[in-house]
Parts: C-alpha cells; structure tokens; sequence
C-alpha cells in the first residue's frame, strides 16, 4: 500500500506507505531528543571517520560519507527535481556549503584533536546567535567564548596551525548552513531538499576526494565503512536537525546545539584516546558556556 504525497505544483507523488510511517514516527519523538541523538550520532561517526584517514584520505573520506548520504536520501525521499524558482537557489546554496563545511572540518579533524577541532568549528554558530546584538551581556558572552580561543592559542605548542584555520573555516560554513537549514525547512517539505543538497554537497567533494584517494576508495572494507560514516554523520543527524528546525525556534535549537563541543571532546577521548590539557577543556567550557548564555539570551 501507498501514501500519496501531494507536491507544491498539485501532483500526486506515490509514497510508500512505511515512509508515511516513519515520518509520524520521527514526528512523534520530542525535538530536543532528536538534537540530542543527532549530536551523539554525528560525534561518533567523526571519530570512526578519523580512523580512515591513513588509507582514503581526508577528502576520500567525506567524498565516501557524502556519496553514501545522498544515495541513501535520494532513495529514502525520492524528492522532485520540480522544486520552484525559490527553492532551488537555497537548495545549491545549502548543498555548496555542505561540501565545503565537511572539507574543511575533516581536514582540521586530521591534524588536531576532534574536541579541539568542533569547538573551534563551533564558532560559526555562535557568530550566529551573536549577531546584530548591542546589549552588553552579548558582549560579555563573546568575551568569555574569545577567552575560550585565547586559552587554545596559549597550549598551541602541540596544535597544528593548519588545523586550526581549516576548523575556523568550517566554523562560518557552519554558521551558514544553521541559517540555510532554516531557510530550507520552510521552503522544501519532508527531506526533499536535505536529499537534494546532499547530492550536490557530494558532487562538490568527490573531485577534491578522487584526486586524493584514488583507487583506494573502491576497497571494499573502506566502502563498508565509508557507509556506516555517512549514516551516522549526514542522514541520521541532518534529517533530525532539519526535523527539529520545524518545530522549536531556532534559539533552542543553537542552547542544545552547544553541547557539541563537549560531545565531540567526549567522542575523541572514548573513540580515539585522545586526551585534552586542562587548559584545552577549560577553553572548551568557555566556549560551550558563551553558546548557551548568548543562545538563551537572544530571545
């Protein structure tokens, strides 16, 4: 048996039925629990990333989990290449900064500490929440997150600088997909849009990560594990993100999104052994402290 999904232009699209299901499903389950998964998921999936980095490559890398993620999306939505003049620019525009996002933040995972990497990445979200305020507390708010940064640069003697400005980098394209994931949201329904972004985010990846890896990403261990990468960092925790970006405004969303500094520390030390000075979890405080008083604040 099927569902009919009805499309912004009044055809009738053939849905089947176990997709209505797992939307009510999905539905069904409170937003702050889907962030919450989506941020565990994300974390654990870098750490099993990182772990390929010696035989595919950074870039091999996210060419793989992009590639697998809109395979999986693209089959699972089915979405209509008909999507209307405003959609279609959010969509590229979400699906470029995808790529370049999960370029950037792989390459910095390379050469620094995962903790180290998603904190100084979560700048970019934290810009966000910051912007256009003129009230002092906001200000007092970036003090303590650029407290957070200084304190990293103190304990740079073993960081690569590289990785450093790699993970700034992913910073500001994460701040721009939290905006785009919004704008997506409300102009693409269900995960037609998140299933088309992703396409374009893996095609703009896949020549950065063939040139890098070459014949190495056809292994099929490495495929097998480049698959359980994608699930876990792309189609599990962006379908939940855009989820929950339907339901709760996005200044909750950004107070529980400031736990992924701390996740992403926890993930490193569990996953891959890496352990952070005192002062490196003291800066990953701060920073994670900033997000949530400036989220909290910007009502």
């Amino acid at each position: 048996m099927v569902s009919v999904h009805v499309d912004e232009y009044g055809g009738r699209l053939p849905r089947p039925r176990s997709f209505a299901l797992a939307g009510r499903a999905l539905g069904a389950v409170p937003p702050p629990l889907q962030i919450l998964v989506g941020i565990v998921s994300v974390q654990v999936g870098a750490s099993l990333a990182k772990q390929l980095f010696t035989v595919a490559g950074a870039a091999g890398t996210v060419t793989l989990r992009l590639f697998f993620a809109a395979v999986v999306l693209l089959l699972v939505w089915r979405p209509a290449v008909r999507l209307g003049r405003r959609a279609w620019p959010v969509v590229l525009t979400y699906g470029v900064v995808l790529g370049v996002m999960n370029l950037s933040f792989y390459q910095a995972l390379a050469r620094i500490p995962q903790g180290i990497a998603v904190t100084v990445e979560f700048l970019g979200p934290l810009a966000v929440a910051l912007a256009g305020s003129r009230r002092l507390v906001d200000a007092l708010w970036a003090l303590l997150a650029a407290g957070g940064v200084v304190l990293l640069a103190e304990t740079r003697g073993d960081l690569s600088l590289a990785g450093l400005l790699f993970a700034l980098g992913a910073g500001v394209c994460w701040g721009l997909y939290i905006l785009l994931s919004a704008a997506l949201g409300s102009r693409t329904s269900e995960g037609n849009g998140l299933a088309l972004g992703m396409a374009v985010a893996a095609m703009v990846a896949m020549p950065v990560g063939i040139v890098e890896s070459g014949p190495a990403l056809l292994s099929p261990w490495i495929l097998v594990i480049g698959l359980a990468v994608a699930l876990l960092s792309s189609v599990i925790p962006y379908s939940l993100e855009l989820e929950a970006l339907r339901r709760i405004p996005p200044r909750l969303f950004g107070v529980l999104m400031s736990l992924e500094p701390a996740v992403g520390a926890l993930a490193g030390l569990v996953v891959l052994h890496e352990s952070l000075h005192p002062l490196q979890w003291v800066a990953l405080c701060c920073v994670v402290a900033a997000s949530i008083g400036a989220t909290r604040a910007n009502r």
